[in-house]
């Protein structure tokens, strides 16, 4: 939801950096309209000009704003938001190549966490104190309160760790579906994903792990890889190899000590793609939920019709989406995980917080390759 009118045209803290931009006070009667082509980030908030010819550096898209909170109303929820992090649709989106964009202006983030503080009088199933996450995308969770509708809500018990719920609504969702919704899967059958130390990755061990499942886990090769091999390990992963292993003949002595996957998660495309298809079950199922290489998947004819594969695509705002008239099952998957969080089961990703107001330097952080640590926005 996009709050009421501007108060302020930016943020004390942003001044210098954007010098054309003068200070004002709610009263001022210069204050000039948004402009219409940016993306917000909530009081004290970050606008994104959004657009595909811009070639400015994605921090420099941004800008801080003060606004006016919307009226609470009989059905609003008045939420003071706690942690947003900041995944990889949040920058396609301030882009404009994401397949879901904002009506502009509007306000940046797409996850978080934040407590109920006030609710009006139609409301019934949330209360001040209650904490709270994002039911569906575009809510806009990139600044320190709104006031949203009851319907795009999902209640949390309180007891859930700060960044683990924060991080929650996206990436482990992906995963528990995902596991659960192409094969069935049970204890000592086996998957193998891609991208295994992104945030989905990370999840899908940690769940997967719970429920007996196997997960071979392909990573990039990069410089720091036994610390990132040692982290997945230390989540549950029984085996984590690099792109270039999964091309060699030593993959026949893995699958001597866990049954060939027969579902593979994928996140990259290209090469890394064609190379798990050779290591699939009979009639497995590949699902792709990412293109981190850029490049188009490359499926052999003869894994079509020797091996009868299945290629299916999940996007988790999709789901979301098809679940508007059956909330339950989306309250019920929250539930779910976070039953697997108190049990310790499921954790959050290593996380690195950092005040909204210092946005820039978050935004800059999640460009960077090699990063694993995701950059979380605190109010």
């Amino acid at each position: 939801m996009v709050p009421g009118p501007l108060q302020m045209l930016c943020a004390k803290s942003l001044l210098e950096q954007f010098p054309g931009c003068a200070h004002a006070s709610s009263s001022s009667p210069s204050i000039p309209s948004p402009d219409p082509n940016e993306m917000w980030v909530g009081p004290g908030y970050c606008g994104a000009c959004v657009g595909k010819s811009d070639q400015r550096p994605i921090s420099l898209m941004l800008r801080l704003k003060d606004l006016e909170r919307a009226e609470l109303g009989h059905s609003g929820v008045h939420v003071k938001m706690l942690a947003a992090p900041i995944n990889p649709a949040d920058i396609n989106m301030i882009q404009g190549t994401y397949p879901l964009l904002p009506d502009l202006p509007a306000v940046g983030g797409n996850e978080g966490v934040g407590q109920v503080v006030e609710v009006g009088r139609h409301v019934t199933s949330l209360k001040p104190g209650d904490w709270v996450i994002p039911a569906h995308a575009e809510l806009g969770t990139w600044r320190t309160d709104a006031v949203f509708s009851e319907e795009t809500l999902v209640k949390l018990p309180r007891d859930i760790p700060l960044l683990c719920a924060a991080t929650l609504s996206v990436n482990p969702c992906t995963a528990y579906r995902m596991l659960a919704d192409f094969e069935t899967l049970g204890p000592g059958d086996s998957i193998i994903q891609n991208a295994a130390n992104s945030g989905v990755g990370q999840a899908v061990i940690q769940i997967a792990a719970a429920l007996g499942i196997k997960t071979i886990n392909v990573i990039r090769d990069r410089p720091n890889l036994q610390e990132v091999v040692d982290r997945l390990t230390s989540l549950g992963a029984d085996h984590v190899i690099t792109e270039e292993m999964l091309r060699k003949p030593e993959m026949k002595d893995l699958f001597k000590k866990v049954p060939k996957p027969r579902l593979a998660l994928n996140c990259v495309g290209g090469k890394s793609t064609t190379e798990m298809l050779r290591h699939i079950q009979q009639k497995g199922t590949m699902v792709t939920y990412g293109g981190m290489a850029k490049q188009p998947l490359t499926v052999p004819v003869s894994a079509f019709i020797f091996k009868d594969v299945k290629l299916r695509g999940f996007w988790m705002t999709q789901w979301k989406k098809d679940q508007t008239q059956n909330k339950d099952r989306l309250t019920g998957m929250i539930l779910t995980l976070c039953d697997l969080i108190h049990k310790g089961q499921l954790t959050a990703p290593a996380c690195t917080q950092v005040p909204l107001k210092d946005y820039q330097i978050a935004l800059e952080a999640s460009m960077k390759p090699f990063i694993s640590s995701k950059q979380v926005l605190t109010m």
